[in-house]
């Protein structure tokens, strides 16, 4: 009597997604001292114009309120935190995978697939980026910046933050074709960081340059980390969270799409 054919079990997505997550969590873990750097730099420009500029500045209104300038910068560096995190890893590690290492060629040849590639990705950049922002918000609430129970929601917005953009930059990732496709990263990246609304309010523009700022994605994530670590939380925050959902699952689709195209085609 012959032996039934055992076939293997099909993987469905969330086992397919964590065996991705779980791929880079076993990568990484001897290389945890890159974390380090991620989660020290926004600490440092906290400390440096946060609390050395606001010797200079005594206090900012936001919403009517007025907060000392280092409290108006801290949730600024919490978003930009997360902003980093997530391009770090869905931007240069991804090319590197995706071009030089051809990690995804071997992947596709098991049970996962491109869907499961892209939300394996972004889940992973979201452990990066939310532990950074996690630690970020232990330093704010050790400084004495956190000053209503509404602060704890600043981690989901964070981690909110980073899917956005971890998808929307590994959707753009998929077009470059060599490192030197990475200066138009810093050429956006750069600005995002400066100018919206990090280190001064933004009605420092006036006119159709401060319609520009209000629309760009970070300083949607800047307004919605200031409103809740600050307790200044209306229907308008919203806005902020509406705008970072529909980005995210844009740029998820994209990969998805572009995924599709360049490894199965």
């Amino acid at each position: 009597m012959s032996t039934p054919t055992r076939f293997p079990v099909p993987l469905t997505s969330v086992q397919a997604t964590l065996l991705l997550v779980e791929r880079n969590v076993i990568t990484y873990r001897s290389a945890w001292k890159l974390f380090i750097t991620g989660f020290l730099e926004p600490v440092f420009y906290l400390l440096s114009i946060g609390i050395g500029v606001g010797q200079l500045i005594e206090t900012f209104e936001f919403n009517g309120r007025d907060i000392p300038y280092a409290e108006f910068v801290a949730p600024g560096m919490l978003a930009a935190s997360a902003f980093n995190g997530a391009l770090m890893d869905s931007c240069f590690n991804f090319f590197f995978k995706l071009k030089h290492l051809r990690l995804y060629d071997s992947v596709l040849a098991t049970p996962v697939g491109t869907a499961d590639v892209a939300r394996g990705e972004v889940i992973w950049g979201q452990l990066r980026g939310g532990s950074y922002s996690a630690a970020f918000l232990v330093v704010m609430l050790a400084l004495g910046y956190l000053h209503s129970w509404w602060a704890l929601l600043a981690l989901p917005a964070a981690l909110l933050i980073g899917f956005a953009f971890s998808a929307v930059a590994m959707a753009c990732t998929t077009w470059f074709t060599s490192w030197q496709d990475f200066e138009k990263v810093t050429l956006v990246q750069t600005p995002l960081f400066l100018f919206s609304a990090t280190f001064f309010p933004v009605t420092a523009f006036d006119g159709w340059l401060r319609w520009v700022v209000e629309c760009t994605p970070l300083y949607r994530g800047v307004v919605l980390c200031r409103e809740l670590t600050t307790g200044a939380v209306s229907s308008a925050s919203l806005v902020s969270v509406v705008y970072l959902l529909v980005m995210g699952a844009a740029g998820l689709y994209v990969v998805r799409r572009r995924l599709d195209s360049l490894l199965l085609t």
